[in-house]
């Protein structure tokens, strides 16, 4: 019987069927895509549509069908719920590794045998502050490869634990979930915007070199240039922030203090 292996993103399954290729292992592999640190998540156990909302309007111009996208994520996880494999959740400490992993717990709450981990830390990089946020896509296929070694069951108390504290997340439903010290903690929008109006230049100045700095200033959670694209838009549509050019793709547009 095959284990079947979780990862959040396309770039960490990438990595990973690299890495059982260098295993000559063959296991099927989940692909979790939705970034679970932003947004709202109180029914997205449920339902797609307020998912698909929101990511229409952080990307409008990405061309995907996120309500489709994101009804097969739902199938999927349904479909893991009703196996009988193994299953292995891979995991860095990121937040939306984390928040990926307490939804899978929940998943599978009803036959928590089922689930183990493989858990991947800063000091697993090289040259790397073991303090360092991380994600599985981060890692070579040489160091995953390795990791197979490791898989090790999450014991029943625990998954109970990861289950209430995904329960207890979406009934929060922050706009922004950051993993701060081994726990979560909510921010908002808002606070994100703070921090761009604080950094943005006075002269214009490219998006794309903007973003790219502003990526490595926020913490707590990877945030995306998709993602501080949007809030940019919105602080341009609200007065504060001036832009020019096609302000849905960073590489073609500027920004300065409004």
């Amino acid at each position: 019987m095959n284990t079947i292996h979780v990862v959040c993103g396309d770039f960490a399954a990438q990595q990973l069927r690299a890495a059982m290729a260098l295993a000559q292992r063959a296991d099927p592999v989940l692909i979790l895509r939705d970034d679970l640190a932003i947004g709202p998540v109180r029914e997205i156990d449920e339902n797609e549509r307020q998912r698909a909302a929101f990511w229409q309007r952080v990307a409008p111009s990405a061309g995907r069908d996120y309500a489709g996208q994101l009804r097969e994520e739902l199938a999927s996880l349904q479909r893991l719920a009703e196996g009988d494999n193994a299953v292995v959740c891979w995991h860095g400490d990121s937040a939306s590794d984390q928040l990926t992993l307490r939804r899978v717990a929940f998943t599978l709450r009803n036959t928590p045998a089922r689930l183990n981990e493989i858990v991947l830390r800063g000091s697993d990089l090289a040259n790397s502050d073991p303090e360092r946020r991380t994600s599985v896509g981060m890692y070579s296929p040489e160091v995953l490869a390795e990791r197979f070694a490791r898989i090790a069951p999450i014991s029943l108390l625990r998954i109970g634990r990861l289950s209430l504290e995904w329960r207890a997340l979406k009934q929060v439903n922050t706009q922004v979930r950051r993993w701060v010290h081994n726990t979560f903690e909510g921010a908002t929008f808002t606070e994100i915007d703070d921090q761009i109006l604080t950094h943005a230049p006075v002269t214009w100045t490219p998006m794309a070199a903007f973003l790219g700095e502003m990526m490595s200033r926020v913490t707590g959670f990877f945030a995306t240039d998709s993602f501080l694209l949007w809030r940019c838009r919105e602080l341009g549509a609200a007065g504060r922030l001036a832009l020019r050019g096609d302000t849905t793709a960073a590489a073609a547009c500027d920004l300065r203090l409004e």
